[in-house]
């Protein structure tokens, strides 16, 4: 019998809290093949998405993969990010969260696949306040072109 990851587990769980203390829950992945999101919206392959109720339509935390409808531009698209490829979900207005390793066998062709760099600073910028919505800001969602994700350090 194998084990169940718990990854897709912790990330609904933060989503939720987030949720319920009234935050906007952002999530971070390296964009693949295997990954659907709009033309143009991912920066080093990488994209940071508003995860959030009222950015996204049809939302689903699921076990192998996540799925919902959102604005990039005005225009909706689908998205499907899959488990293995979330480096990061978080708190856009504190930073608080959690970062995950890329799993290796998820992100095919990647060898050198960006790490979430788990040290204090501030959480990746992404817009979730433009008039149409967006999910993703501009760049999509990566400041100044730095490497991964930057979570707050909670102690």
């Amino acid at each position: 019998m194998t084990t169940v990851s718990t990854k897709p587990y912790l990330i609904r769980a933060i989503h939720e809290w987030c949720v319920d203390q009234g935050l906007t829950p952002y999530l971070a992945a390296v964009v693949d093949a295997n990954t659907l999101v709009p033309p143009g919206s991912a920066r080093d392959g990488q994209i940071v998405l508003n995860v959030g109720y009222d950015a996204t339509h049809d939302l689903v935390l699921g076990n192998e993969v996540i799925t919902f409808q959102a604005r990039f531009g005005g225009v909706v698209h689908s998205v499907a990010i899959p488990i293995g490829n979330v480096v990061a979900v978080y708190a856009r207005e504190n930073g608080q969260g959690m970062a995950f390793e890329v799993e290796a066998a998820e992100v095919a062709g990647d060898a050198e696949a960006p790490q979430p760099a788990a040290e204090e600073g501030t959480a990746p910028a992404a817009a979730d306040g433009t008039p149409d919505g967006d999910s993703t800001g501009p760049g999509g969602g990566r400041p100044g072109g730095g490497r991964g994700a930057h979570l707050k350090v909670i102690k």
